[in-house]
């Protein structure tokens, strides 16, 4: 069994293929159970436990499981608020084949998955994309989304402006210029792409600023009583998510105005398996605002997992 280090994930990954992994996953006969979920009472703020398999139905596939750790206090000793490890398995005889670095893993499939989701439903002349979070998803979802879109344009915004400062320093000796907005209301009325990736537990982003033609891609808010943004975004946008059965019960974006009768479940239009297996045909007029709303899920993790074995000379 091989144990793949972060630095070999980031070898094996590239956002075309991985995002196209992605999306034959999900026209793929996959079982994906609804994760488990834990809450771990901490004095610093309580964490979460999670637990995602995921399997191929039939012969000659994998299986897999990504066990993650949420734990926001880690900000504070200089750690990564997000942990995990994904143990990958033959899917015949459940013999183990890997044990990749599962943080990493999250992060690349993350932003590939958002990146699938804005080819979809973002406009194809999509320009300028906002990063609302600095932390260390942030900048796989600006390489992620200027894969899928002829994005030019970079903004990021951070509640911390050192940490954004920081982060688009980085991105410049990379080659990719980001200005770092010091008004979150005038970058959101800016931007063709926003995507949202904190842990936030009060709105952020208001509808009301979302320009006509907007695509708002949200991946924090993993809690019920999480929020990034308002009720004005949902009813201004045709709504879809990565996965109802995560999305429905976990995503506080959504869950919340439901709860509060702002739109019902059937408001969402589909999710990234409607999309891919092309079971909902989407015509998107120029003004449309869309909101694709993430929890995770275990399909995404399990498609990457099996590409970086492939391209680790294992697993085959």
């Amino acid at each position: 069994m091989r144990v793949i280090s972060a630095d070999e994930v980031d070898s094996a990954l590239a956002f075309p293929a991985l995002i196209a992994a992605i999306d034959d996953a999900l026209r793929a006969d996959v079982v994906v159970p609804v994760r488990h979920h834990h809450t771990i009472a901490r004095p610093d703020g309580d964490a979460t436990h999670l637990i995602m398999p995921a399997w191929a139905s039939g012969p000659g596939g994998f299986l897999g499981v990504k066990l993650v750790n949420v734990f926001p206090g880690n900000a504070t000793r200089g750690l990564p608020s997000v942990l995990g490890s994904y143990v990958l398995m033959n899917g015949d005889t459940g013999a183990p084949i890997a044990v990749i670095d599962g943080t990493r893993l999250t992060l690349w499939r993350t932003a590939a998955t958002s990146a699938l989701a804005a080819r979809y439903l973002a406009r194809v002349d999509a320009a300028t994309h906002l990063m609302v979070g600095a932390g260390a998803l942030a900048p796989f979802f600006i390489r992620a989304h200027r894969s899928v879109r002829p994005i030019t344009r970079t903004i990021l915004w951070n509640k911390t402006r050192g940490n954004a400062e920081k982060l688009a320093k980085q991105l410049v000796d990379e080659g990719v210029a980001v200005e770092v907005a010091d008004d979150l209301e005038t970058a959101v009325r800016s931007a063709d792409v926003i995507s949202t990736a904190t842990l936030s537990t009060a709105p952020l982003v208001r509808g009301e600023w979302l320009k006509p033609g907007a695509h708002l891609d949200c991946v924090g808010a993993f809690t019920p009583a999480m929020r990034e943004t308002d009720d004005e975004c949902v009813r201004r946008a045709r709504l879809f998510v990565d996965t109802r059965g995560g999305v429905l019960k976990e995503g506080g974006d959504f869950v919340q105005p439901i709860r509060d009768g702002v739109i019902a479940e059937d408001s969402i239009k589909a999710d990234l398996f409607d999309l891919a297996r092309g079971n909902c045909h989407l015509h998107r007029s120029a003004n449309d605002i869309t909101f694709y709303k993430s929890t995770g899920g275990a399909v995404f993790d399990l498609a990457a997992a099996v590409l970086i074995a492939r391209r680790s000379g294992i697993g085959d």
